[in-house]
């Protein structure tokens, strides 16, 4: 008898798709749980309300008067500039060389009172500048190269007042011989300690330079100031300073135009004399007195040595206010209910177990921090760009409003490159902080603690700024998350212009992408460090 075995039974399969932790799932997991908690929704529209409440409160809480004042002049480039300095020489048609040696450059202390001597220490300002020039004409705003001997910046190659090279550092004790030529709309600068063998500095293709441009000396001198500051309170004192730079050895090499004469290049017109007012010295050629101020533009010569005087600069206009960024100054407080929204994201499922949950769905635990870190910041981003997008233009006719109004004020527009960085990196900032507070979630398992850190990192400093040391208030700027908020800065940065750069007035000392990318690596080093300690510790 043959025993037949049965036939195995068919495996089980069952109808419903099969499951598993695929990222894209997990992203939709994650989603859900955030949509789905009504007040985490409440949290993100809070943090948009923070944002705009705060920002416009800024933005209308000052009044500055004047605001529609004269117009500053315009480089080649459209930067707003200063171009005021005493200069002397002559036009020169077509090509030709310009040489002159600085003996000296001195601080010019006859008319200053005792508080504007007590600046600088009766040295001249850092960039005082006594040099050789050729430009396209005196108007203030037209182009220009220029070789200068500076009191603590060496011997520079400045062009269009934003490019600025160095040459060596001989200090404005040492004589220095300068040379320019010109060949073409091509303008070559040189330097030299005996005037026999010479040292390129720069070069420098100048649009625009007419056939006939003038050349010679000039000397010019920005203001000083210094910054003391306590606990709670910063005064800035500044006034102007006038120098008086010397030299010898002055030649033109090609065909020269008119004789050698003074011009107080960007000085006022010449007004109605006050009765009782003492007279101020022209120019060699009587052409106007020099700007009011310590140290009236003068010029002499004697012996073939000629003696310049004059405050002012040839320079960019940095400005003082930001407007772009004062607009946005709410993001600084609309990111604590984010922070805490970011904390609360991971720490709740922690509270309540519904990570082991969590984690049995998806063991691979990297990828459920990566999803949350996906979600969360998505989602701050874009209840940062509302705010900030809402923020700028609630905010910036209230600036106008109170005064910051063109033409001393730019008005800043979301078409300006900048600008629309500036909004977008505030949002990029919001949602930085959102990952980054769930980044020390996870690596703390504990929802007052991580706030905690929170409050200590980003909003701590904000306080202490204005009581601590101005190297102490920079260094917490640049290296701490705060640093991210420079992302906001939209005004020029030029080394080249000495300014008051206060910290808690939003002067960052670095550079806008370089702040964000200190905070985007704070981020990056904290989800590492949560991702390794959850793969081994115990939900």
């Amino acid at each position: 008898m043959t025993t037949q075995t049965p036939p195995k039974p068919a495996a089980y399969r069952s109808a419903l798709t099969r499951g598993g932790d695929g990222f894209v799932r997990l992203l939709h997991a994650e989603w859900t749980k955030l949509r789905t908690v009504r007040r985490w929704t409440i949290v993100m529209l809070s943090a948009v309300a923070v944002t705009i409440l705060v920002s416009t409160l800024s933005a209308g809480g000052d009044s500055v008067s004047g605001g529609g004042g004269g117009a500053p002049p315009r480089g080649p480039d459209g930067t707003r500039v200063v171009d005021a300095f005493q200069f002397v020489g002559q036009p020169l048609a077509g090509d030709g060389t310009v040489t002159a040696r600085v003996t000296g450059l001195t601080r010019d202390t006859a008319e200053e009172d005792d508080r504007s001597m007590a600046l600088g220490g009766g040295k001249p300002a850092p960039w005082a500048k006594a040099g050789i020039i050729v430009k396209a004409s005196t108007t203030p705003g037209s182009t220009y190269a220029a070789m200068m001997l500076t009191q603590s910046h060496g011997v520079r190659f400045q062009t269009d007042f934003t490019v600025d090279r160095a040459g060596s550092s001989a200090p404005p004790s040492s004589p220095r011989w300068l040379r320019l030529t010109r060949a073409g709309n091509v303008v070559t600068g040189y330097e030299s300690a005996d005037g026999v063998v010479w040292d390129k500095v720069g070069s420098a293709t100048l649009e625009g330079l007419p056939a006939s441009a003038e050349v010679g000396l000039f000397v010019t001198s920005p203001g000083l100031f210094a910054v003391e500051r306590q606990f709670g309170s910063t005064s800035v004192e500044g006034g102007p300073s006038s120098a008086t730079g010397t030299f010898d050895g002055f030649s033109v090499d090609g065909r020269t135009e008119g004789p050698v004469r003074g011009v107080d290049v960007g000085a006022p017109p010449r007004g109605p004399r006050v009765p009782g007012a003492p007279d101020r010295p022209d120019g060699p050629a009587g052409e106007g007195p020099g700007p009011d101020g310590p140290g009236n533009n003068t010029a002499s010569e004697s012996g073939g040595v000629h003696t310049l005087t004059a405050s002012g600069d040839i320079a960019p206009m940095e400005s003082e206010t930001d407007l772009a960024q004062r607009s946005l100054e709410g993001a600084m407080i609309g990111l604590i209910p984010l922070a805490a929204l970011g904390v609360l994201f991971i720490t709740a499922e922690y509270r309540k177990g519904m990570i082991l949950t969590t984690f049995t769905a998806s063991p691979r635990r990297g990828r459920v921090l990566a999803a949350k870190a996906l979600v969360l910041g998505t989602a701050a981003f874009a209840v940062g760009l509302v705010a900030s997008v809402a923020s700028f233009l609630i905010g910036q006719p209230l600036l106008r409003s109170s005064g910051l109004r063109p033409p001393q004020f730019p008005e800043p527009s979301l078409g300006d490159g900048r600008v629309f960085a500036a909004v977008v990196g505030t949002a990029g900032v919001l949602a930085l902080v959102a990952v980054f507070a769930m980044a020390l979630g996870a690596l703390l398992r504990n929802t007052a603690a991580a706030v905690s850190v929170i409050i200590v990192l980003l909003v701590l400093p904000q306080i202490l700024l204005s009581g601590l040391p101005l190297d102490a208030a920079r260094f917490i700027m640049q290296a701490t998350p705060v640093a991210g908020f420079a992302v906001q800065r939209t005004t020029d940065d030029f080394g080249q212009v000495d300014s008051a750069c206060i910290p808690e007035d939003g002067c960052y000392p670095q550079a806008p992408w370089a702040g964000f990318g200190v905070l985007l690596l704070y981020t990056l080093a904290a989800l590492a460090l949560a991702a390794w300690r959850i793969r081994r510790r115990a939900a």
